[in-house]
């Protein structure tokens, strides 16, 4: 079955415009999901709101939006307050300007949508525009009305049509200095790099998607597949906990020689690092096995 548009209207590039249609990405269908059960009857059980203070259940046309000003007073607003500030979709897409992919941080994307075209008409005007944006390795920065709220978006070639990632707003994006400011600035041992990037260097592999697998909703799963066999459930085995390392060097010496004693990825590809990386991974290898 084929995924539904989540929006559909007119890509935009000054005077040229084309039907399209936008899809979800991502698919969480087949995530397990469960249902509150009434375990005395072992039927479902419907939500009800509950008046905090006399503890009784209120009645929906007595349900209204608040927002707090302070303490334990809220100010009311209004169903028919709130759609009367909504922004209405104008349908268009339309690119205001183009950026270089890299000039925006990984840090302010969110959700990806597949871009494309709507009907037969549209394809040629649509082609045109993704193959002049791979061409310039450009991508497009535009907005949407997406479930009655404006997003700022990002779009830009992907196989065979387009990708259009919804962007964070700036003042959601925590700054990183409010993170990383604590920690401390020092000159560190160019030894113990050399010998961290060797071991990055013998963990380098194809970024391959299909080998991540989800093993809480496959332990799910199991469960479930258990107790409809009336069996018992599954036991987890307590995972270890990695103590804090006390000697650096010697964690990192115990690493590079486990990762040289199993098969090595990028030797498996047949690549060759670079004469004066070579030479360097050689005296970090050296001097590992030298102190060992």
């Amino acid at each position: 079955m084929a995924p539904r548009p989540a929006w559909k209207g007119y890509l935009k590039l000054s005077l040229v415009s084309c039907a399209v249609e936008l899809t979800s990405a991502t698919d969480h269908s087949e995530k397990v999901s469960f249902r509150v059960i009434n375990r005395k009857t072992g039927n479902t059980v419907q939500r009800q709101y509950i008046d905090s203070v006399s503890g009784k259940s209120v009645d929906s046309d007595d349900e209204v939006k608040g927002y707090e000003i302070g303490g334990d007073e809220y100010l009311l607003i209004e169903e028919d307050e709130i759609d009367a500030v909504q922004i209405e979709s104008s349908h268009t897409l339309s690119i205001e300007q183009f950026v270089d992919r890299a000039a925006i941080p990984q840090i302010y994307f969110d959700q990806p949508y597949y871009l494309s075209p709507s009907d037969e008409v549209s394809e040629e005007a649509f082609a045109v525009i993704r193959e002049a944006m791979a061409k310039q390795k450009k991508a497009g920065i535009a907005r949407i009305v997406l479930y009655r709220r404006e997003r700022p978006v990002m779009i830009e070639p992907f196989d065979k049509g387009l990708l259009l990632t919804t962007l964070r707003y700036d003042k959601t994006v925590r700054q990183p200095d409010e993170v990383f400011d604590g920690l401390r600035k020092g000159k560190l041992d160019a030894e113990l790099v050399d010998l961290a990037t060797h071991i990055i260097d013998k963990k380098e592999a194809k970024f391959d998607p299909s080998g991540f697998e989800d093993r809480y909703e496959a332990a799910l799963l199991e469960l479930i597949a258990a107790k409809r066999k009336g069996k018992k459930p599954p036991v987890a085995k307590p995972a270890e906990r990695p103590s804090n390392v006390v000697n650096l060097f010697e964690a990192l010496k115990k690493s590079l020689g486990e990762e040289n004693d199993s098969p090595s990825k990028s030797s498996a590809r047949g690549k060759k690092p670079s004469g004066t990386r070579k030479s360097t991974k050689k005296t970090a290898a050296g001097k590992a096995r030298k102190s060992a």
